[in-house]
């Protein structure tokens, strides 16, 4: 069992969970590139592995209130060339989840996500329009994506990355996440049930105490995006997703 059925859980590790809750809200709600903190958040408070099944269903929760709220702005195109190759990196992660080396797989993930940050900034700095064509760079984002998705649930720093180089404006960006994210978390779901049994009745009862904090998150990321001018919500999240990648290395 992940929790005990008493929920003996420490007030250090609920406040931590709860602080994580806020943050998944916050990040559904278009401050994109601070997942890393609800993830580093559970991983402080459960075992690694554990607690990435205590989040994805909190994540599915976050998404359906950014599909409700961001729906209208979504791109089913950038969806259509991109889910192919995250289901792709899922599939792989499932198998390679229970015995890779965590610390291997935490330090590759951080160069690849900074050296993608740099590829990104040069990108802005240059200012060229061009977006990346070729299915090669969707393709290697995605399964990327879908492999660190699965079993980290990080998959959001490599999808902030080709949403940017597709040069995707601000709301387009969150209601298209907010669908591509729904989607996949549905799909991780089972894996967690069945095979890797980190998704049980008593992690499900706990997440549901850490709706609200969803909630809240929600409710304050909603009016932190309207205030954010289009420039530098770009740059904030190319900021972010490279704090993400530091916190990574030292979670």
């Amino acid at each position: 069992m992940l929790l005990a059925p008493s929920f003996d859980i420490s007030l250090t590790a609920w406040a931590l969970a709860f602080t994580a809750a806020i943050v998944i809200g916050l990040s559904k709600a278009g401050i994109k590139g601070i997942a890393i903190i609800n993830v580093t958040l559970m991983a402080l408070a459960f075992d690694a592995k554990a607690s990435t099944g205590i989040v994805v269903p909190l994540l599915v929760v976050g998404d359906i209130f950014a599909v409700i709220y961001y729906n209208r702005h979504a791109n089913w195109l950038h969806i259509a060339k991109f889910l192919p190759w995250i289901l792709f990196g899922i599939l792989i992660g499932v198998f390679i989840g229970n015995d890779l080396n965590e610390t291997l797989f935490k330090i590759a993930m951080a160069i690849i996500i900074l050296m993608s940050v740099i590829m990104m900034y040069w990108w802005d700095r240059r200012k060229s329009k061009r977006v990346p064509t070729h299915w090669a760079f969707a393709g290697f984002v995605g399964t990327i994506a879908g492999i660190t998705t699965m079993i980290g649930n990080l998959g959001g720093a490599f999808s902030n990355i080709y949403f940017l180089a597709m040069r995707v404006q601000k709301n387009e960006f969150i209601g298209t996440a907010a669908w591509l994210f729904l989607i996949i978390n549905v799909i991780k779901l089972p894996f967690h049930i069945f095979v890797w049994e980190t998704v049980t009745m008593e992690t499900l009862m706990f997440d549901l105490k850490l709706v609200p904090g969803i909630f809240l998150g929600v409710f304050l990321g909603i009016r932190l995006v309207k205030i954010i001018k289009e420039d530098f919500y770009r740059k904030m999240i190319l900021v972010l997703t490279a704090l993400g990648a530091f916190m990574i290395l030292i979670k």
